[in-house]
């Protein structure tokens, strides 16, 4: 009896200690704060520092727990918030980073070497092999990194036509903050950059501006905005794109990438 008394007062007794304090981060006249007051779910607020008005909040993940234990213990709170390059920046108590778009406020999960939590609303981003031999940890780690700005972040085709899959993957230039699009070609790992610094037709050498991507695959693609005559494509193409603007198509002729207008 003594000893069951001991046990129930010890799970009794089980609580975790109070999550840390996140302090607050001002970004172009908005500060973001981490409340850290409900264990069910880690989210985040957004105040207008002039008027001191909250204006959003958004949840970064939700905590699963296990009915037959205590519900505090298993609860994961924020334990750091930094801004990087337009994009929030926002830690677990695990160590699982999560980056939340300021425009769009999209979730996505930038911890590498991590998985997410069961419920949490990130997307994993398991990183191709291909992607790091030749940008992660391979000839372009020291001038860009792999950038998780758009959901998905890389996709998968038959870029050049010649039978092997192919890796496309956005990146960001370390020096100049710089969006652009690494193609890997599946075999031999050469990288072809667009963006980035590397101008490509219309696109430019800043693909800040992109929001929208998708494989078109090889086929009937409609007439250019300049009724150029339509390509003949090697291979799959990438369809980028603005949200009510311009789309592009970029594709392979034969010896390099070129880029191709489509209409507005």
């Amino acid at each position: 009896m003594v000893c069951a008394t001991v046990l129930l007062s010890g799970s009794a007794s089980a609580k975790r200690a109070a999550p840390a304090k996140v302090e607050p981060v001002i970004n172009e006249g908005v500060r973001y704060v981490v409340p850290n007051d409900d264990g069910r779910r880690a989210y985040i607020e957004a105040w207008d520092v002039r008027t001191n008005k909250k204006l959003w909040d958004l949840t970064v993940f939700t905590n699963r727990t296990d009915p037959k234990l205590e519900e505090d213990v298993q609860w994961v709170f924020i334990s750091k918030l930094r801004v990087q390059d337009g994009t929030l920046m926002v830690t677990s108590e695990h160590g699982k980073t999560c980056q939340i778009d300021l425009k769009t406020k999209s979730v996505t999960q930038s911890d590498l070497a991590g998985s997410p939590a069961p419920d949490a609303a990130t997307q994993c981003n398991n990183i191709p092999e291909a992607v790091e031999r030749a940008i992660t940890k391979g000839p372009l780690a020291k001038e860009c990194d792999v950038s998780f700005r758009m959901n998905p972040f890389y996709l998968r085709g038959d870029f050049n036509g010649d039978g092997k899959i192919d890796v496309a993957v956005l990146l960001r230039q370390r020096s100049t903050g710089k969006m652009g699009i690494a193609i890997i070609h599946g075999g031999m790992d050469k990288v072809t950059v667009f963006g980035a610094g590397v101008g490509i037709g219309n696109g430019g050498d800043e693909f800040e501006w992109m929001d929208s991507w998708q494989v078109y695959s090889r086929g009937r693609v409609g007439r250019g905005s300049d009724e150029t005559p339509i390509p003949h494509f090697h291979g799959d193409a990438l369809l980028v794109g603005k949200s009510e603007a311009a789309s592009a198509l970029i594709y392979w002729n034969g010896k390099r990438y070129v880029w191709f207008q489509q209409g507005d």
